[in-house]
């Protein structure tokens, strides 16, 4: 049977989301784009590794290009980025239409707010999508309640906005790393995901990697 999209070349591959055969160059140039690929697809899967292989890597393309994150402060703040992964994992969960760029500027967003506090300017940088928004408003929330239980925990309030704006920065640095640039693209939530394995977030498993 011919593939449903061009209507021209054979259907071959499977494609879950149509629930039916499309050719090979269909599913090349349509997934992540008008096709919403579930994470499990193989094919999807498969591009995802070998794009990811054969990106090089340009610190002045990536958001906040004149920050470089330490590994130590990484390796410091290890809670609050677990915490903030969390919270966007969670939120896509409960937005499956939330995507790698809608995560993308929400993080950056926020973390240009913060930057405003470090200057004693406080100038919020609120997203206007609705979807947006709603994230924004759960890593405020997520930081909020982070510095909530570390008071509780040791009995003082310690000034953690640099720190939040630092581990924005690098959610949002890594978000363009990992995400594939499509727009449909979920390659960046998916390998957040899978860092909680077993919390009904994600079927694979990996680990938050640094981006040297």
């Amino acid at each position: 049977m011919a593939c449903p999209i061009c209507n021209t070349r054979k259907g071959k591959r499977f494609c879950p989301a149509k629930v039916e055969s499309i050719c090979s160059l269909c599913c090349g140039t349509e997934r992540e784009v008008s096709i919403d690929c579930p994470t499990d697809c193989t094919f999807l899967m498969q591009s995802r590794d070998y794009d990811f292989r054969r990106r090089t890597l340009d610190r002045n393309q990536l958001p906040f290009s004149d920050t470089v994150i330490p590994d130590s402060f990484l390796a410091e703040n290890e809670k609050l980025l677990t915490a903030l992964s969390y919270a966007i994992c969670r939120s896509a969960q409960n937005q499956p239409q939330l995507v790698d760029s809608d995560v993308i500027a929400s993080t950056q967003a926020l973390a240009e707010t913060h930057r405003t506090l470090q200057s004693g300017l406080y100038y919020e940088q609120r997203p206007t999508s609705a979807l947006r928004r709603d994230l924004y408003g759960t890593l405020e929330l997520s930081l909020k309640k982070f510095q909530e239980d570390e008071t509780q925990q040791h009995g003082f309030v310690r000034n953690r906005t640099r720190d939040f704006e630092q581990i924005l920065i690098f959610l949002t640095q890594l978000g363009t790393v990992r995400s594939n640039g499509r727009s449909r693209s979920r390659a960046f939530l998916d390998f957040l995901r899978a860092n909680f394995k077993g919390q009904d977030l994600g079927p694979r498993t990996s680990s938050i990697v640094l981006l040297d």
